[in-house]
């Protein structure tokens, strides 16, 4: 009899932030929503907090998270659930433009 092994879901870490995560390109949360895989992200990888969130603890509003394919924007926010094989993932803002 085979168990069924139950993977949580998983935060894609984005190449400048792994300086704080000691060069981990994934982390897997027991979070069930955005806000709280970030929180969970952010506790264990306490470098990160001042990155990705502001004084309230909220997602800092130029971080775009993707839950799958899809910008949290256009779900639920930071409220989005996530469920197990769940892949989520931080895009820095990109600074540059036109002045």
């Amino acid at each position: 009899m085979h168990s069924i092994i139950k993977k949580m879901a998983q935060i894609i870490i984005p190449t400048p932030l792994r300086k704080f995560t000691n060069n981990e390109s994934t982390f897997d949360t027991k979070g069930t929503t955005v806000k709280e895989a970030i929180a969970d992200l952010a506790n264990t990888h306490s470098g990160l907090a001042k990155h990705l969130l502001d004084e309230q603890n909220n997602i800092r509003s130029f971080i775009r998270i993707y839950v799958g394919d899809e910008d949290i924007n256009s779900l639920q926010k930071d409220a989005t659930a996530i469920a197990d094989n769940t892949v989520v993932s931080i895009i820095p803002a990109i600074a540059g433009g036109s002045q």
